[in-house]
């Protein structure tokens, strides 16, 4: 530990003999500091011994004694140090009396003890101390190396949790808990979620303090990782500040945990270049030749039901990737923490993932959803399909919004279609799936589609896209104009009769008319628009153009 007044006055050789404040002799000394000015104060920076002859003090007057301690302890001196028999063959009472109001400890220094003695043996004890710290540094730098390749991370932060007598913790990309040592210290770590991902925002590395009255410790907290977005982070807690061994421990705990993280990312290359083949194979229809490559790997995901998911990026180019890359930490977190296999591909400016239906990472997808689309909203809270769990669920009142395009400045946002669960055999068919969910939410403005909810609802949401209903006032705008004119009810009787099946009868009662006089209109309709009635496909457009103008 650093030198202390009282260390100095236990050496031997200095035969220093304290005059006032014993009860403070335990204070660290930083440095023996010389001066005979009236007012030394502007040039202390604080924790210094100050040495004096009293030169040029007025040591023997009360009130002058008195404004000259109280600017010594003001400015952070830890103690004065008195040489008598230089100009004062003992330490003034008014000097004595004076540090002893103020608590501030007085060291008499014997004339034979020259204050270039005080200050090697205070240099001295610094540099020893400095030493110490060096090698226990060392020390500890090789027994975390050591931890970190037996034990992992966990042995890692259990041995730096000794170390800095503290607690220490990891984060994952999602800002999740990974492990924690003492166990004890998983809940307190999980309280500072918030701080890691505002951490994780700032520019890789990045580091910060968190402490405070609303605080038990003083947690420091830095980024893991040499990419732009941090993959992990760490946290480490302690009652004070961190001394030089501890903070060699914990730059050591960085490194070690930076390296195994780039390990990590190679690994992951690799296995996504084997993922990307297992992909293949099993959209070309070849299960078992995608089982017998992937071996392991992916546990009993391509035997049991699974879901593609498809996920684009509405945004600028250079975004796009960074955007992709957060939601792909955000599904290997999530499937990570649930211990779930999950294969992740990315192809283009596309992600693939094939998860399993129910699990972690489809859940993870569908949460994203929800909070993007209650960000949307204003924050008014998550739409009906958060609540039920389903993000992403197609809902009539949102079937006409318009596709977003890239706002400038705006944060990159992934759009994401989820297919239905299927089989290995069936990948293909889960593919063209999300693909279309993906058609569908980029075209809709939503985060999130499910394949499944557009086959379950009405198809008539979706006749309000523009180009549909363009498609439609089109169709019908020559019966809307010769209605206009007042010559009869076309759009009206078009609509009962298609309605009807084209029952004359049942049709003609709807509209309070003679049936003649629906088969009259019918044939004005077929002359404006120059379409026969007969054609199945005729009669499929004009509904559906009369249910996307007006729809029920």
């Amino acid at each position: 530990m650093p030198p202390t007044l009282a260390s100095l006055v236990h050496h031997s050789a200095l035969k220093l003999t304290v005059r006032a404040g014993e009860d403070r002799l335990d204070v660290p000394v930083r440095w023996a500091h010389v001066s005979e000015l009236a007012d030394p104060v502007p040039y202390m920076e604080g924790g210094e011994l100050l040495l004096v002859t009293a030169l040029k003090l007025d040591a023997e007057d009360p009130e002058a004694m008195r404004r000259y301690v109280r600017r010594l302890e003001g400015a952070g001196v830890v103690g004065l140090g008195f040489a008598v028999g230089v100009n004062y063959d003992e330490i003034p009472a008014a000097l004595v009396d004076a540090c002893a109001q103020e608590g501030l400890p007085l060291i008499e220094v014997p004339r034979r003890t020259p204050f270039l003695a005080i200050t090697k043996a205070v240099s001295a004890a610094i540099a020893a101390d400095q030493y110490r710290a060096v090698t226990a540094g060392f020390a500890a730098q090789r027994e975390l190396t050591r931890q970190a390749l037996g034990e992992g991370p966990e042995g890692l932060l259990a041995h730096l949790a000794a170390q800095v007598d503290g607690w220490a913790a990891l984060y994952d990309a999602s800002g999740a808990v990974v492990a924690a040592a003492p166990d004890w210290a998983v809940r307190r770590a999980a309280r500072l979620t918030a701080d890691v991902e505002r951490l994780r925002e700032r520019p890789a590395p990045a580091s910060s303090v968190v402490g405070g009255p609303e605080h038990e410790d003083r947690v420091e907290l830095h980024t893991i990782g040499t990419g732009r977005r941090p993959r992990a982070a760490l946290a480490v807690g302690t009652a004070a500040a961190l001394g030089t061994a501890e903070r060699y421990a914990l730059h050591s705990a960085i490194a070690l945990l930076t390296l195994t993280t780039e390990r990590s990312r190679s690994l992951r290359a690799a296995e996504q270049r084997i993922g990307a083949a297992v992909l293949r194979m099993l959209l070309a229809g070849e299960p078992d030749h995608a089982r017998a490559v992937a071996g392991d790997l992916y546990g009993e995901l391509l035997d049991a039901p699974f879901r593609m998911v498809l996920a684009e990026c509405v945004a600028p180019r250079a975004d796009r990737a960074e955007a992709l890359g957060a939601l792909t930490e955000l599904v290997e977190s999530a499937a990570a923490r649930s211990g779930e296999p999950v294969l992740v591909v990315p192809e283009g400016e596309r992600l693939v993932v094939l998860a399993a239906d129910g699990g972690a990472a489809v859940t993870a997808c569908e949460r994203y959803a929800a909070t993007r689309e209650a960000a949307r909203a204003g924050g008014a809270g998550f739409p009906a399909a958060a609540r039920g769990g389903q993000g992403g669920r197609e809902q009539p009142g949102r079937a006409g919004a318009a596709a977003r395009e890239p706002v400038p400045g705006e944060e990159a946002e992934p759009v994401v279609g989820l297919s239905a669960p299927v089989g290995p055999i069936a990948a293909a068919a889960a593919y063209k799936q999300a693909e279309q969910a993906l058609s569908v939410a980029r075209r809709r403005g939503r985060v999130l589609v499910e394949h499944e909810q557009l086959a379950a609802g009405s198809v008539v949401p979706l006749l309000a896209d523009d180009a549909v209903k363009a498609f439609a006032d089109g169709l019908l705008r020559p019966l809307y104009e010769h209605d206009a004119t007042g010559r009869g009810d076309l759009v009206a009787s078009l609509k009962a009769w298609l309605s009807r099946h084209g029952q004359w009868d049942a049709a003609a009662a709807d509209l309070g008319v003679h049936r003649h006089t629906l088969r009259y209109r019918m044939r004005r309709v077929e002359e404006i628009l120059g379409r026969s009635l007969d054609d199945p496909d005729v009669r499929m457009e004009l509904w559906l153009a009369l249910k996307a103008t007006a729809p029920e």
